[in-house]
């Protein structure tokens, strides 16, 4: 299953897919249209989930290891999408129905909010036990998001956070059962109503400009 976009009213669901949904270079095209999709159809708010045991689980190394003489572009295909999506025009939330490891993660760090599933699944890091070192946009993300103490464990021991650790430790914003969870998301951004694009998109990029930079200038 390819990812897919539905709506909810005004909010826009993104469903990143029902396998492991790693970031093969046609899954980052599908997504990237996608959100444009969103935006052009007036969605006030995006929430993305995805079907069964995965949130995502990152990188395709399978596609990585075939095609090493185009690492750096597909890092930074794979960086260019955690930019857009952390500047995103409208309120974002992921919601993690599963597995959410490496740029999974980081792909959900990357959103306004999070709410995980309470009784399975893990929030990780991985890089310190598959000797993938962050690049520097990668950890600028995760700093930009989680305290220094989070960050630290999170990012330097490649801890799994079930849905409770995760929230205790700020990697996300609410917990919820599986079946309550894109009610849940929805819950959290709706009273925000619709905001300007081009303000919101604005005070974003403001916010995270650093982040933006570092992500789509290494790879």
């Amino acid at each position: 299953m390819t990812a897919t976009l539905r709506f909810e009213d005004k909010i826009a669901v993104l469903d990143l897919g029902e396998d492991e949904n790693r970031f093969s270079p046609d899954w980052l095209d599908s997504v990237d249209q996608l959100l444009d999709q969103a935006l052009s159809e007036g969605a006030h708010a995006l929430v993305t989930t995805a079907t069964g045991k995965f949130y995502s689980n990152g990188l395709d190394l399978d596609w990585l290891g075939a095609n090493g003489d185009k690492a750096k572009w597909y890092v930074q295909q794979v960086q260019s999408l955690f930019a857009r999506m952390l500047t995103f025009p409208m309120p974002t939330v992921a919601a993690i129905n599963g597995h959410a490891f490496g740029a999974g993660a980081m792909l959900g760090i990357a959103h306004d909010y999070r709410v995980m599933r309470d009784d399975r699944g893990y929030y990780c890091f991985p890089e310190v036990d598959i000797n993938i070192p962050f690049t520097e946009g990668m950890a600028a993300l995760i700093q930009a998001k989680l305290s220094p103490a989070s960050a630290i464990v999170a990012m330097t021991t490649g801890r799994r956070y079930g849905g409770s650790d995760a929230f205790a430790a700020g990697l996300v914003d609410f917990t919820a059962s599986a079946d309550a969870l894109t009610a849940k998301a929805i819950e959290m951004v709706a009273p925000i109503g619709p905001k300007n694009a081009g303000t919101l998109g604005a005070i974003k990029s403001t916010m995270f400009a650093s982040v933006v930079t570092a992500l789509n200038t290494d790879g």
